[in-house]
C-alpha cells in the first residue's frame, strides 16, 4: 500500500476523533462526567438544564407557543442535558420534541426514554431551537502556523510510525481572520467545518433560534497571540492529555472558538451573563429555601436543591465554565 503523503490536520483530526477507531466511536471512550474524560456544564448537575429549559419557554413564547417545538440537542453525549430538560417540566413540555444528536451509537444506547434519538441533524424546516454546548470546538479544524508567513499544517508519518507536523507553503491569499503581524510560531485555529455546521444549522430553522455554547473568543488575533496550548488542547480521564499528535484515538482534541469567523450572532454574552439572563439566581434562592424548609430531616429532593448552590458557582465561574460565551442566532419573530 502506497504511503499517502501528509495530510491536513483537520483530516487527522478527524480520525482521531471519528474514524473507526477514534476517540468518539469507541465503547469505552469520549464520556462526559465526573468518571469520563471531561467535564461540561450539563454534568455539573440538573441545575444547567433547568435554566435551559426556562430559554427553552422564552422562544416557545416569542415563536408563539408552535406545536410541535422542536429542540434539537446537537452533540448530545450520553444524553444528560435532555435529562435534566426533561426532568424541569417546561412550560413548553406538551409541544416539545426532543430530538437528541449524537454521532456515537454508544452514546446513543444511554439517551433516555422519551426523545427522539438519532445520529445526525435531522431534516428542516423547524419550529424550534437547536443547542449546541461544546460541540463546535470538536470539530475538525485547520491549523494555521507562522513561520516567515503564515502556513497550513499538515501531518505525515516518520520511520517509527509517529505522527509528526509538516508545514505547507506560505498561504497565498493570507485567510483575512489571520493576524498581518505575526512572530515565529503563532497558531491559529481556522474553524471552516464550523462554520459550516453553523450554517447548516442555520438553515434548519423557519422560525426559532440557534444556540452555541462553547470556549472561545471574539476575534482569532487573540488565539495567535497566545501559548498554543492555552487553546489547542487535549483531554483524557478529565486532565489534560498528551500533545496533540500523540496516541491519536486516545485522547479528545478541542479548540477555543475565534467568533470572528462566524457570522455575526445577535448576541454574544459569556455563559454566566446568559444563565443570569435566564434565571438561575431564582433557581439557586428556590433551592435554598427548599433545604433550608427541610434541613432537619432531608430527602433526596432537599440534597439535590441543595446541591443548586455548587453548581451554580462552577457554572457562572468567570475562570472555568462561566467564562464560556454563548452565540445566538436568532429567527424574526413571527408576524
Amino acid at each position: 500500500m502506497s504511503d499517502p503523503g501528509p495530510i491536513p490536520f483537520d483530516e487527522f483530526m478527524e480520525g482521531a476523533l471519528y474514524g473507526t477507531d477514534g476517540f468518539y466511536m469507541r465503547p469505552d471512550g469520549g464520556s462526559a462526567g465526573r468518571r469520563g474524560d471531561f467535564l461540561t456544564s450539563p454534568e455539573v448537575g440538573p441545575l444547567f438544564g433547568f435554566v435551559l429549559a426556562a430559554y427553552l419557554d422564552g422562544e416557545w413564547e416569542r415563536l408563539g407557543r408552535p406545536d410541535p417545538f422542536t429542540v434539537i440537542d446537537a452533540g448530545a453525549g450520553p444524553g444528560t442535558l435532555a435529562r435534566s430538560v426533561v426532568a424541569a417540566a417546561p412550560q413548553c413540555a406538551g409541544a416539545m420534541r426532543y430530538v437528541a444528536v449524537e454521532i456515537s451509537a454508544a452514546q446513543r444506547e444511554r439517551h433516555p426514554d422519551g426523545i427522539e434519538s438519532v445520529g445526525s441533524l435531522p431534516d428542516g424546516p423547524i419550529d424550534g431551537v437547536i443547542i449546541a454546548n461544546e460541540l463546535l470546538d470538536n470539530l475538525p479544524f485547520r491549523l494555521a502556523v507562522f513561520d516567515q508567513g503564515w502556513r497550513e499544517a499538515f501531518v505525515d508519518v516518520d520511520r517509527s510510525g509517529a505522527s509528526v507536523e509538516r508545514l505547507s507553503a506560505r498561504f497565498d491569499p493570507v485567510p483575512a481572520v489571520l493576524p498581518a503581524r505575526s512572530t515565529h510560531g503563532d497558531r491559529a485555529p481556522l474553524t471552516d467545518r464550523a462554520v459550516a455546521w453553523v450554517a447548516d444549522a442555520r438553515s434548519l430553522i423557519r422560525r426559532g433560534s440557534l444556540l452555541v455554547i462553547d470556549y472561545g473568543v471574539a476575534e482569532t488575533g487573540e488565539l495567535a497571540t497566545r501559548p498554543w496550548r492555552d487553546w489547542l488542547r487535549t483531554y483524557r480521564h478529565n486532565t489534560r492529555g498528551e500533545h496533540y499528535l500523540s496516541a491519536p484515538g486516545t485522547q479528545d482534541i478541542t479548540t477555543d472558538l475565534a467568533f470572528d469567523q462566524f457570522p455575526a450572532p445577535d448576541s454574544l454574552r459569556t455563559q454566566a451573563q446568559f444563565l443570569q439572563l435566564h434565571g438561575i439566581a431564582d433557581r439557586v434562592a428556590e433551592g435554598r429555601r427548599y433545604w433550608e424548609e427541610h434541613a432537619a430531616r432531608p430527602d433526596l429532593a432537599a440534597m439535590r436543591m441543595r446541591s443548586r448552590i455548587s453548581e451554580a458557582e462552577a457554572l457562572l465561574d468567570p475562570s472555568g465554565l462561566g467564562g464560556f460565551l454563548v452565540a445566538e442566532w436568532r429567527s424574526s419573530s413571527p408576524d
